[in-house]
């Protein structure tokens, strides 16, 4: 690899590889997202869909079904039903968040209103199921519909996790495979068995999608306390806002002290926040070396996204999908 290639996002090169598959994907997701009769729905699903995101989940499908040889059509339609389901998942976060920044723009609830976003991501969810239906594998809808409930499942067990201070890492990463890893590992599944290859190998993607999707989350979750707006697309320190209890809080309550308990019972418990509050947050997760061994926590996960997609055919984009696992948690180095 060259030092300019090396010097490119796995992202990107995974992009550029796939370009002519993506341009396809994306003249499906524009042909879907229409709506005859409701103008609001493209409206809505295109500032979304138009804002710069890198469609990481539909180039995985694209990527595991090119690895394993694929070279059919309906890999196109799984990679937009998993943009679609995604796209959907986002809206509703939105919603249930209040969130008012998404990708660095205003979101859909704030320019719009709540029931448009809502009824926006119902309608991308049905033209998702719709899409995967087209490529006549039952396997493949069982997968994605799995993938669905999972999803719709681990928003609901972070209602009520999020601002419990009982909630242990087990938890936390069942919420985690529900709100993210599901859908990674939906996507490269059926990559593999659109492309009709092995048991092992449909594991090895199935496997490489879950621990990337973990990782993925993770620093994500640390960034919010160390990375900037811009970098993130959402404000630094949103979740201590939002009183949720991501891995390194988990990990400093597990820790805590008397008077640190109190401080988690005051400002995530019972939401009573004062100035200051985020940088006392800061300096007791550092205390017991949270953020780090969170960090680890990512680093591990992502080494096993690696090692799990070692037995797949050597091909350019086996190596991509590698780099791609390690650069989600090189961010947070």
């Amino acid at each position: 690899m060259g030092l300019d290639e090396a010097a490119r996002k796995p992202h990107d090169r995974l992009g550029e590889w796939l370009a002519a598959d993506m341009e396809a994907v994306n003249a499906m997701i524009r042909a879907r997202m229409a709506s005859e009769h409701a103008p609001r729905i493209p409206e809505v699903t295109a500032h979304l869909v138009e804002a710069g995101g890198k469609r990481l989940r539909p180039m995985l499908t694209l990527a595991a079904a090119r690895l394993c040889g694929y070279d059919g059509p309906f890999h196109i339609h799984l990679a937009a039903t998993v943009e679609f389901i995604h796209t959907a998942t986002l809206l509703h976060d939105d919603v249930v968040d209040e969130s008012a920044q998404r990708r660095g723009r205003p979101t859909a609830n704030l320019l719009w209103d709540n029931k448009s976003s809502v009824l926006v991501g119902d309608y991308l969810f049905a033209r998702s199921f719709q899409l995967m239906t087209e490529t006549g594998s039952m396997r493949v809808m069982e997968i994605l519909s799995n993938a669905s409930a999972t999803i719709a499942e681990g928003e609901v067990l972070q209602l009520t996790a999020a601002q419990d201070l009982a909630t242990t890492e087990a938890i936390y990463l069942q919420v985690v495979r529900g709100k993210t890893a599901a859908l990674f590992s939906a996507a490269t599944e059926v990559g593999g068995v659109i492309a009709g290859a092995s048991a092992d190998q449909v594991q090895a993607l199935y496997t490489y999608g879950d621990a990337l999707g973990i990782a993925f989350q993770i620093a994500d979750d640390l960034l919010d306390y160390g990375g900037t707006s811009a970098a993130i697309g959402k404000n630094v320190g949103d979740d201590f806002r939002e009183r949720k209890l991501t891995l390194p809080v988990i990990k400093a309550v597990a820790l805590a002290d008397a008077e640190e308990r109190a401080f988690w019972e005051r400002t995530i418990a019972r939401g009573r926040q004062e100035d200051g509050d985020l940088e006392q947050a800061l300096a007791i997760m550092a205390r017991h070396g949270a953020m780090e061994a969170a960090r680890d926590d990512a680093l591990a996960w992502a080494a096993k996204a690696r090692a799990a997609i070692d037995t797949l055919p050597d091909h350019p984009l086996r190596g991509m999908l590698s780099d791609l696992a390690a650069y989600v948690v090189a961010r947070i180095n």
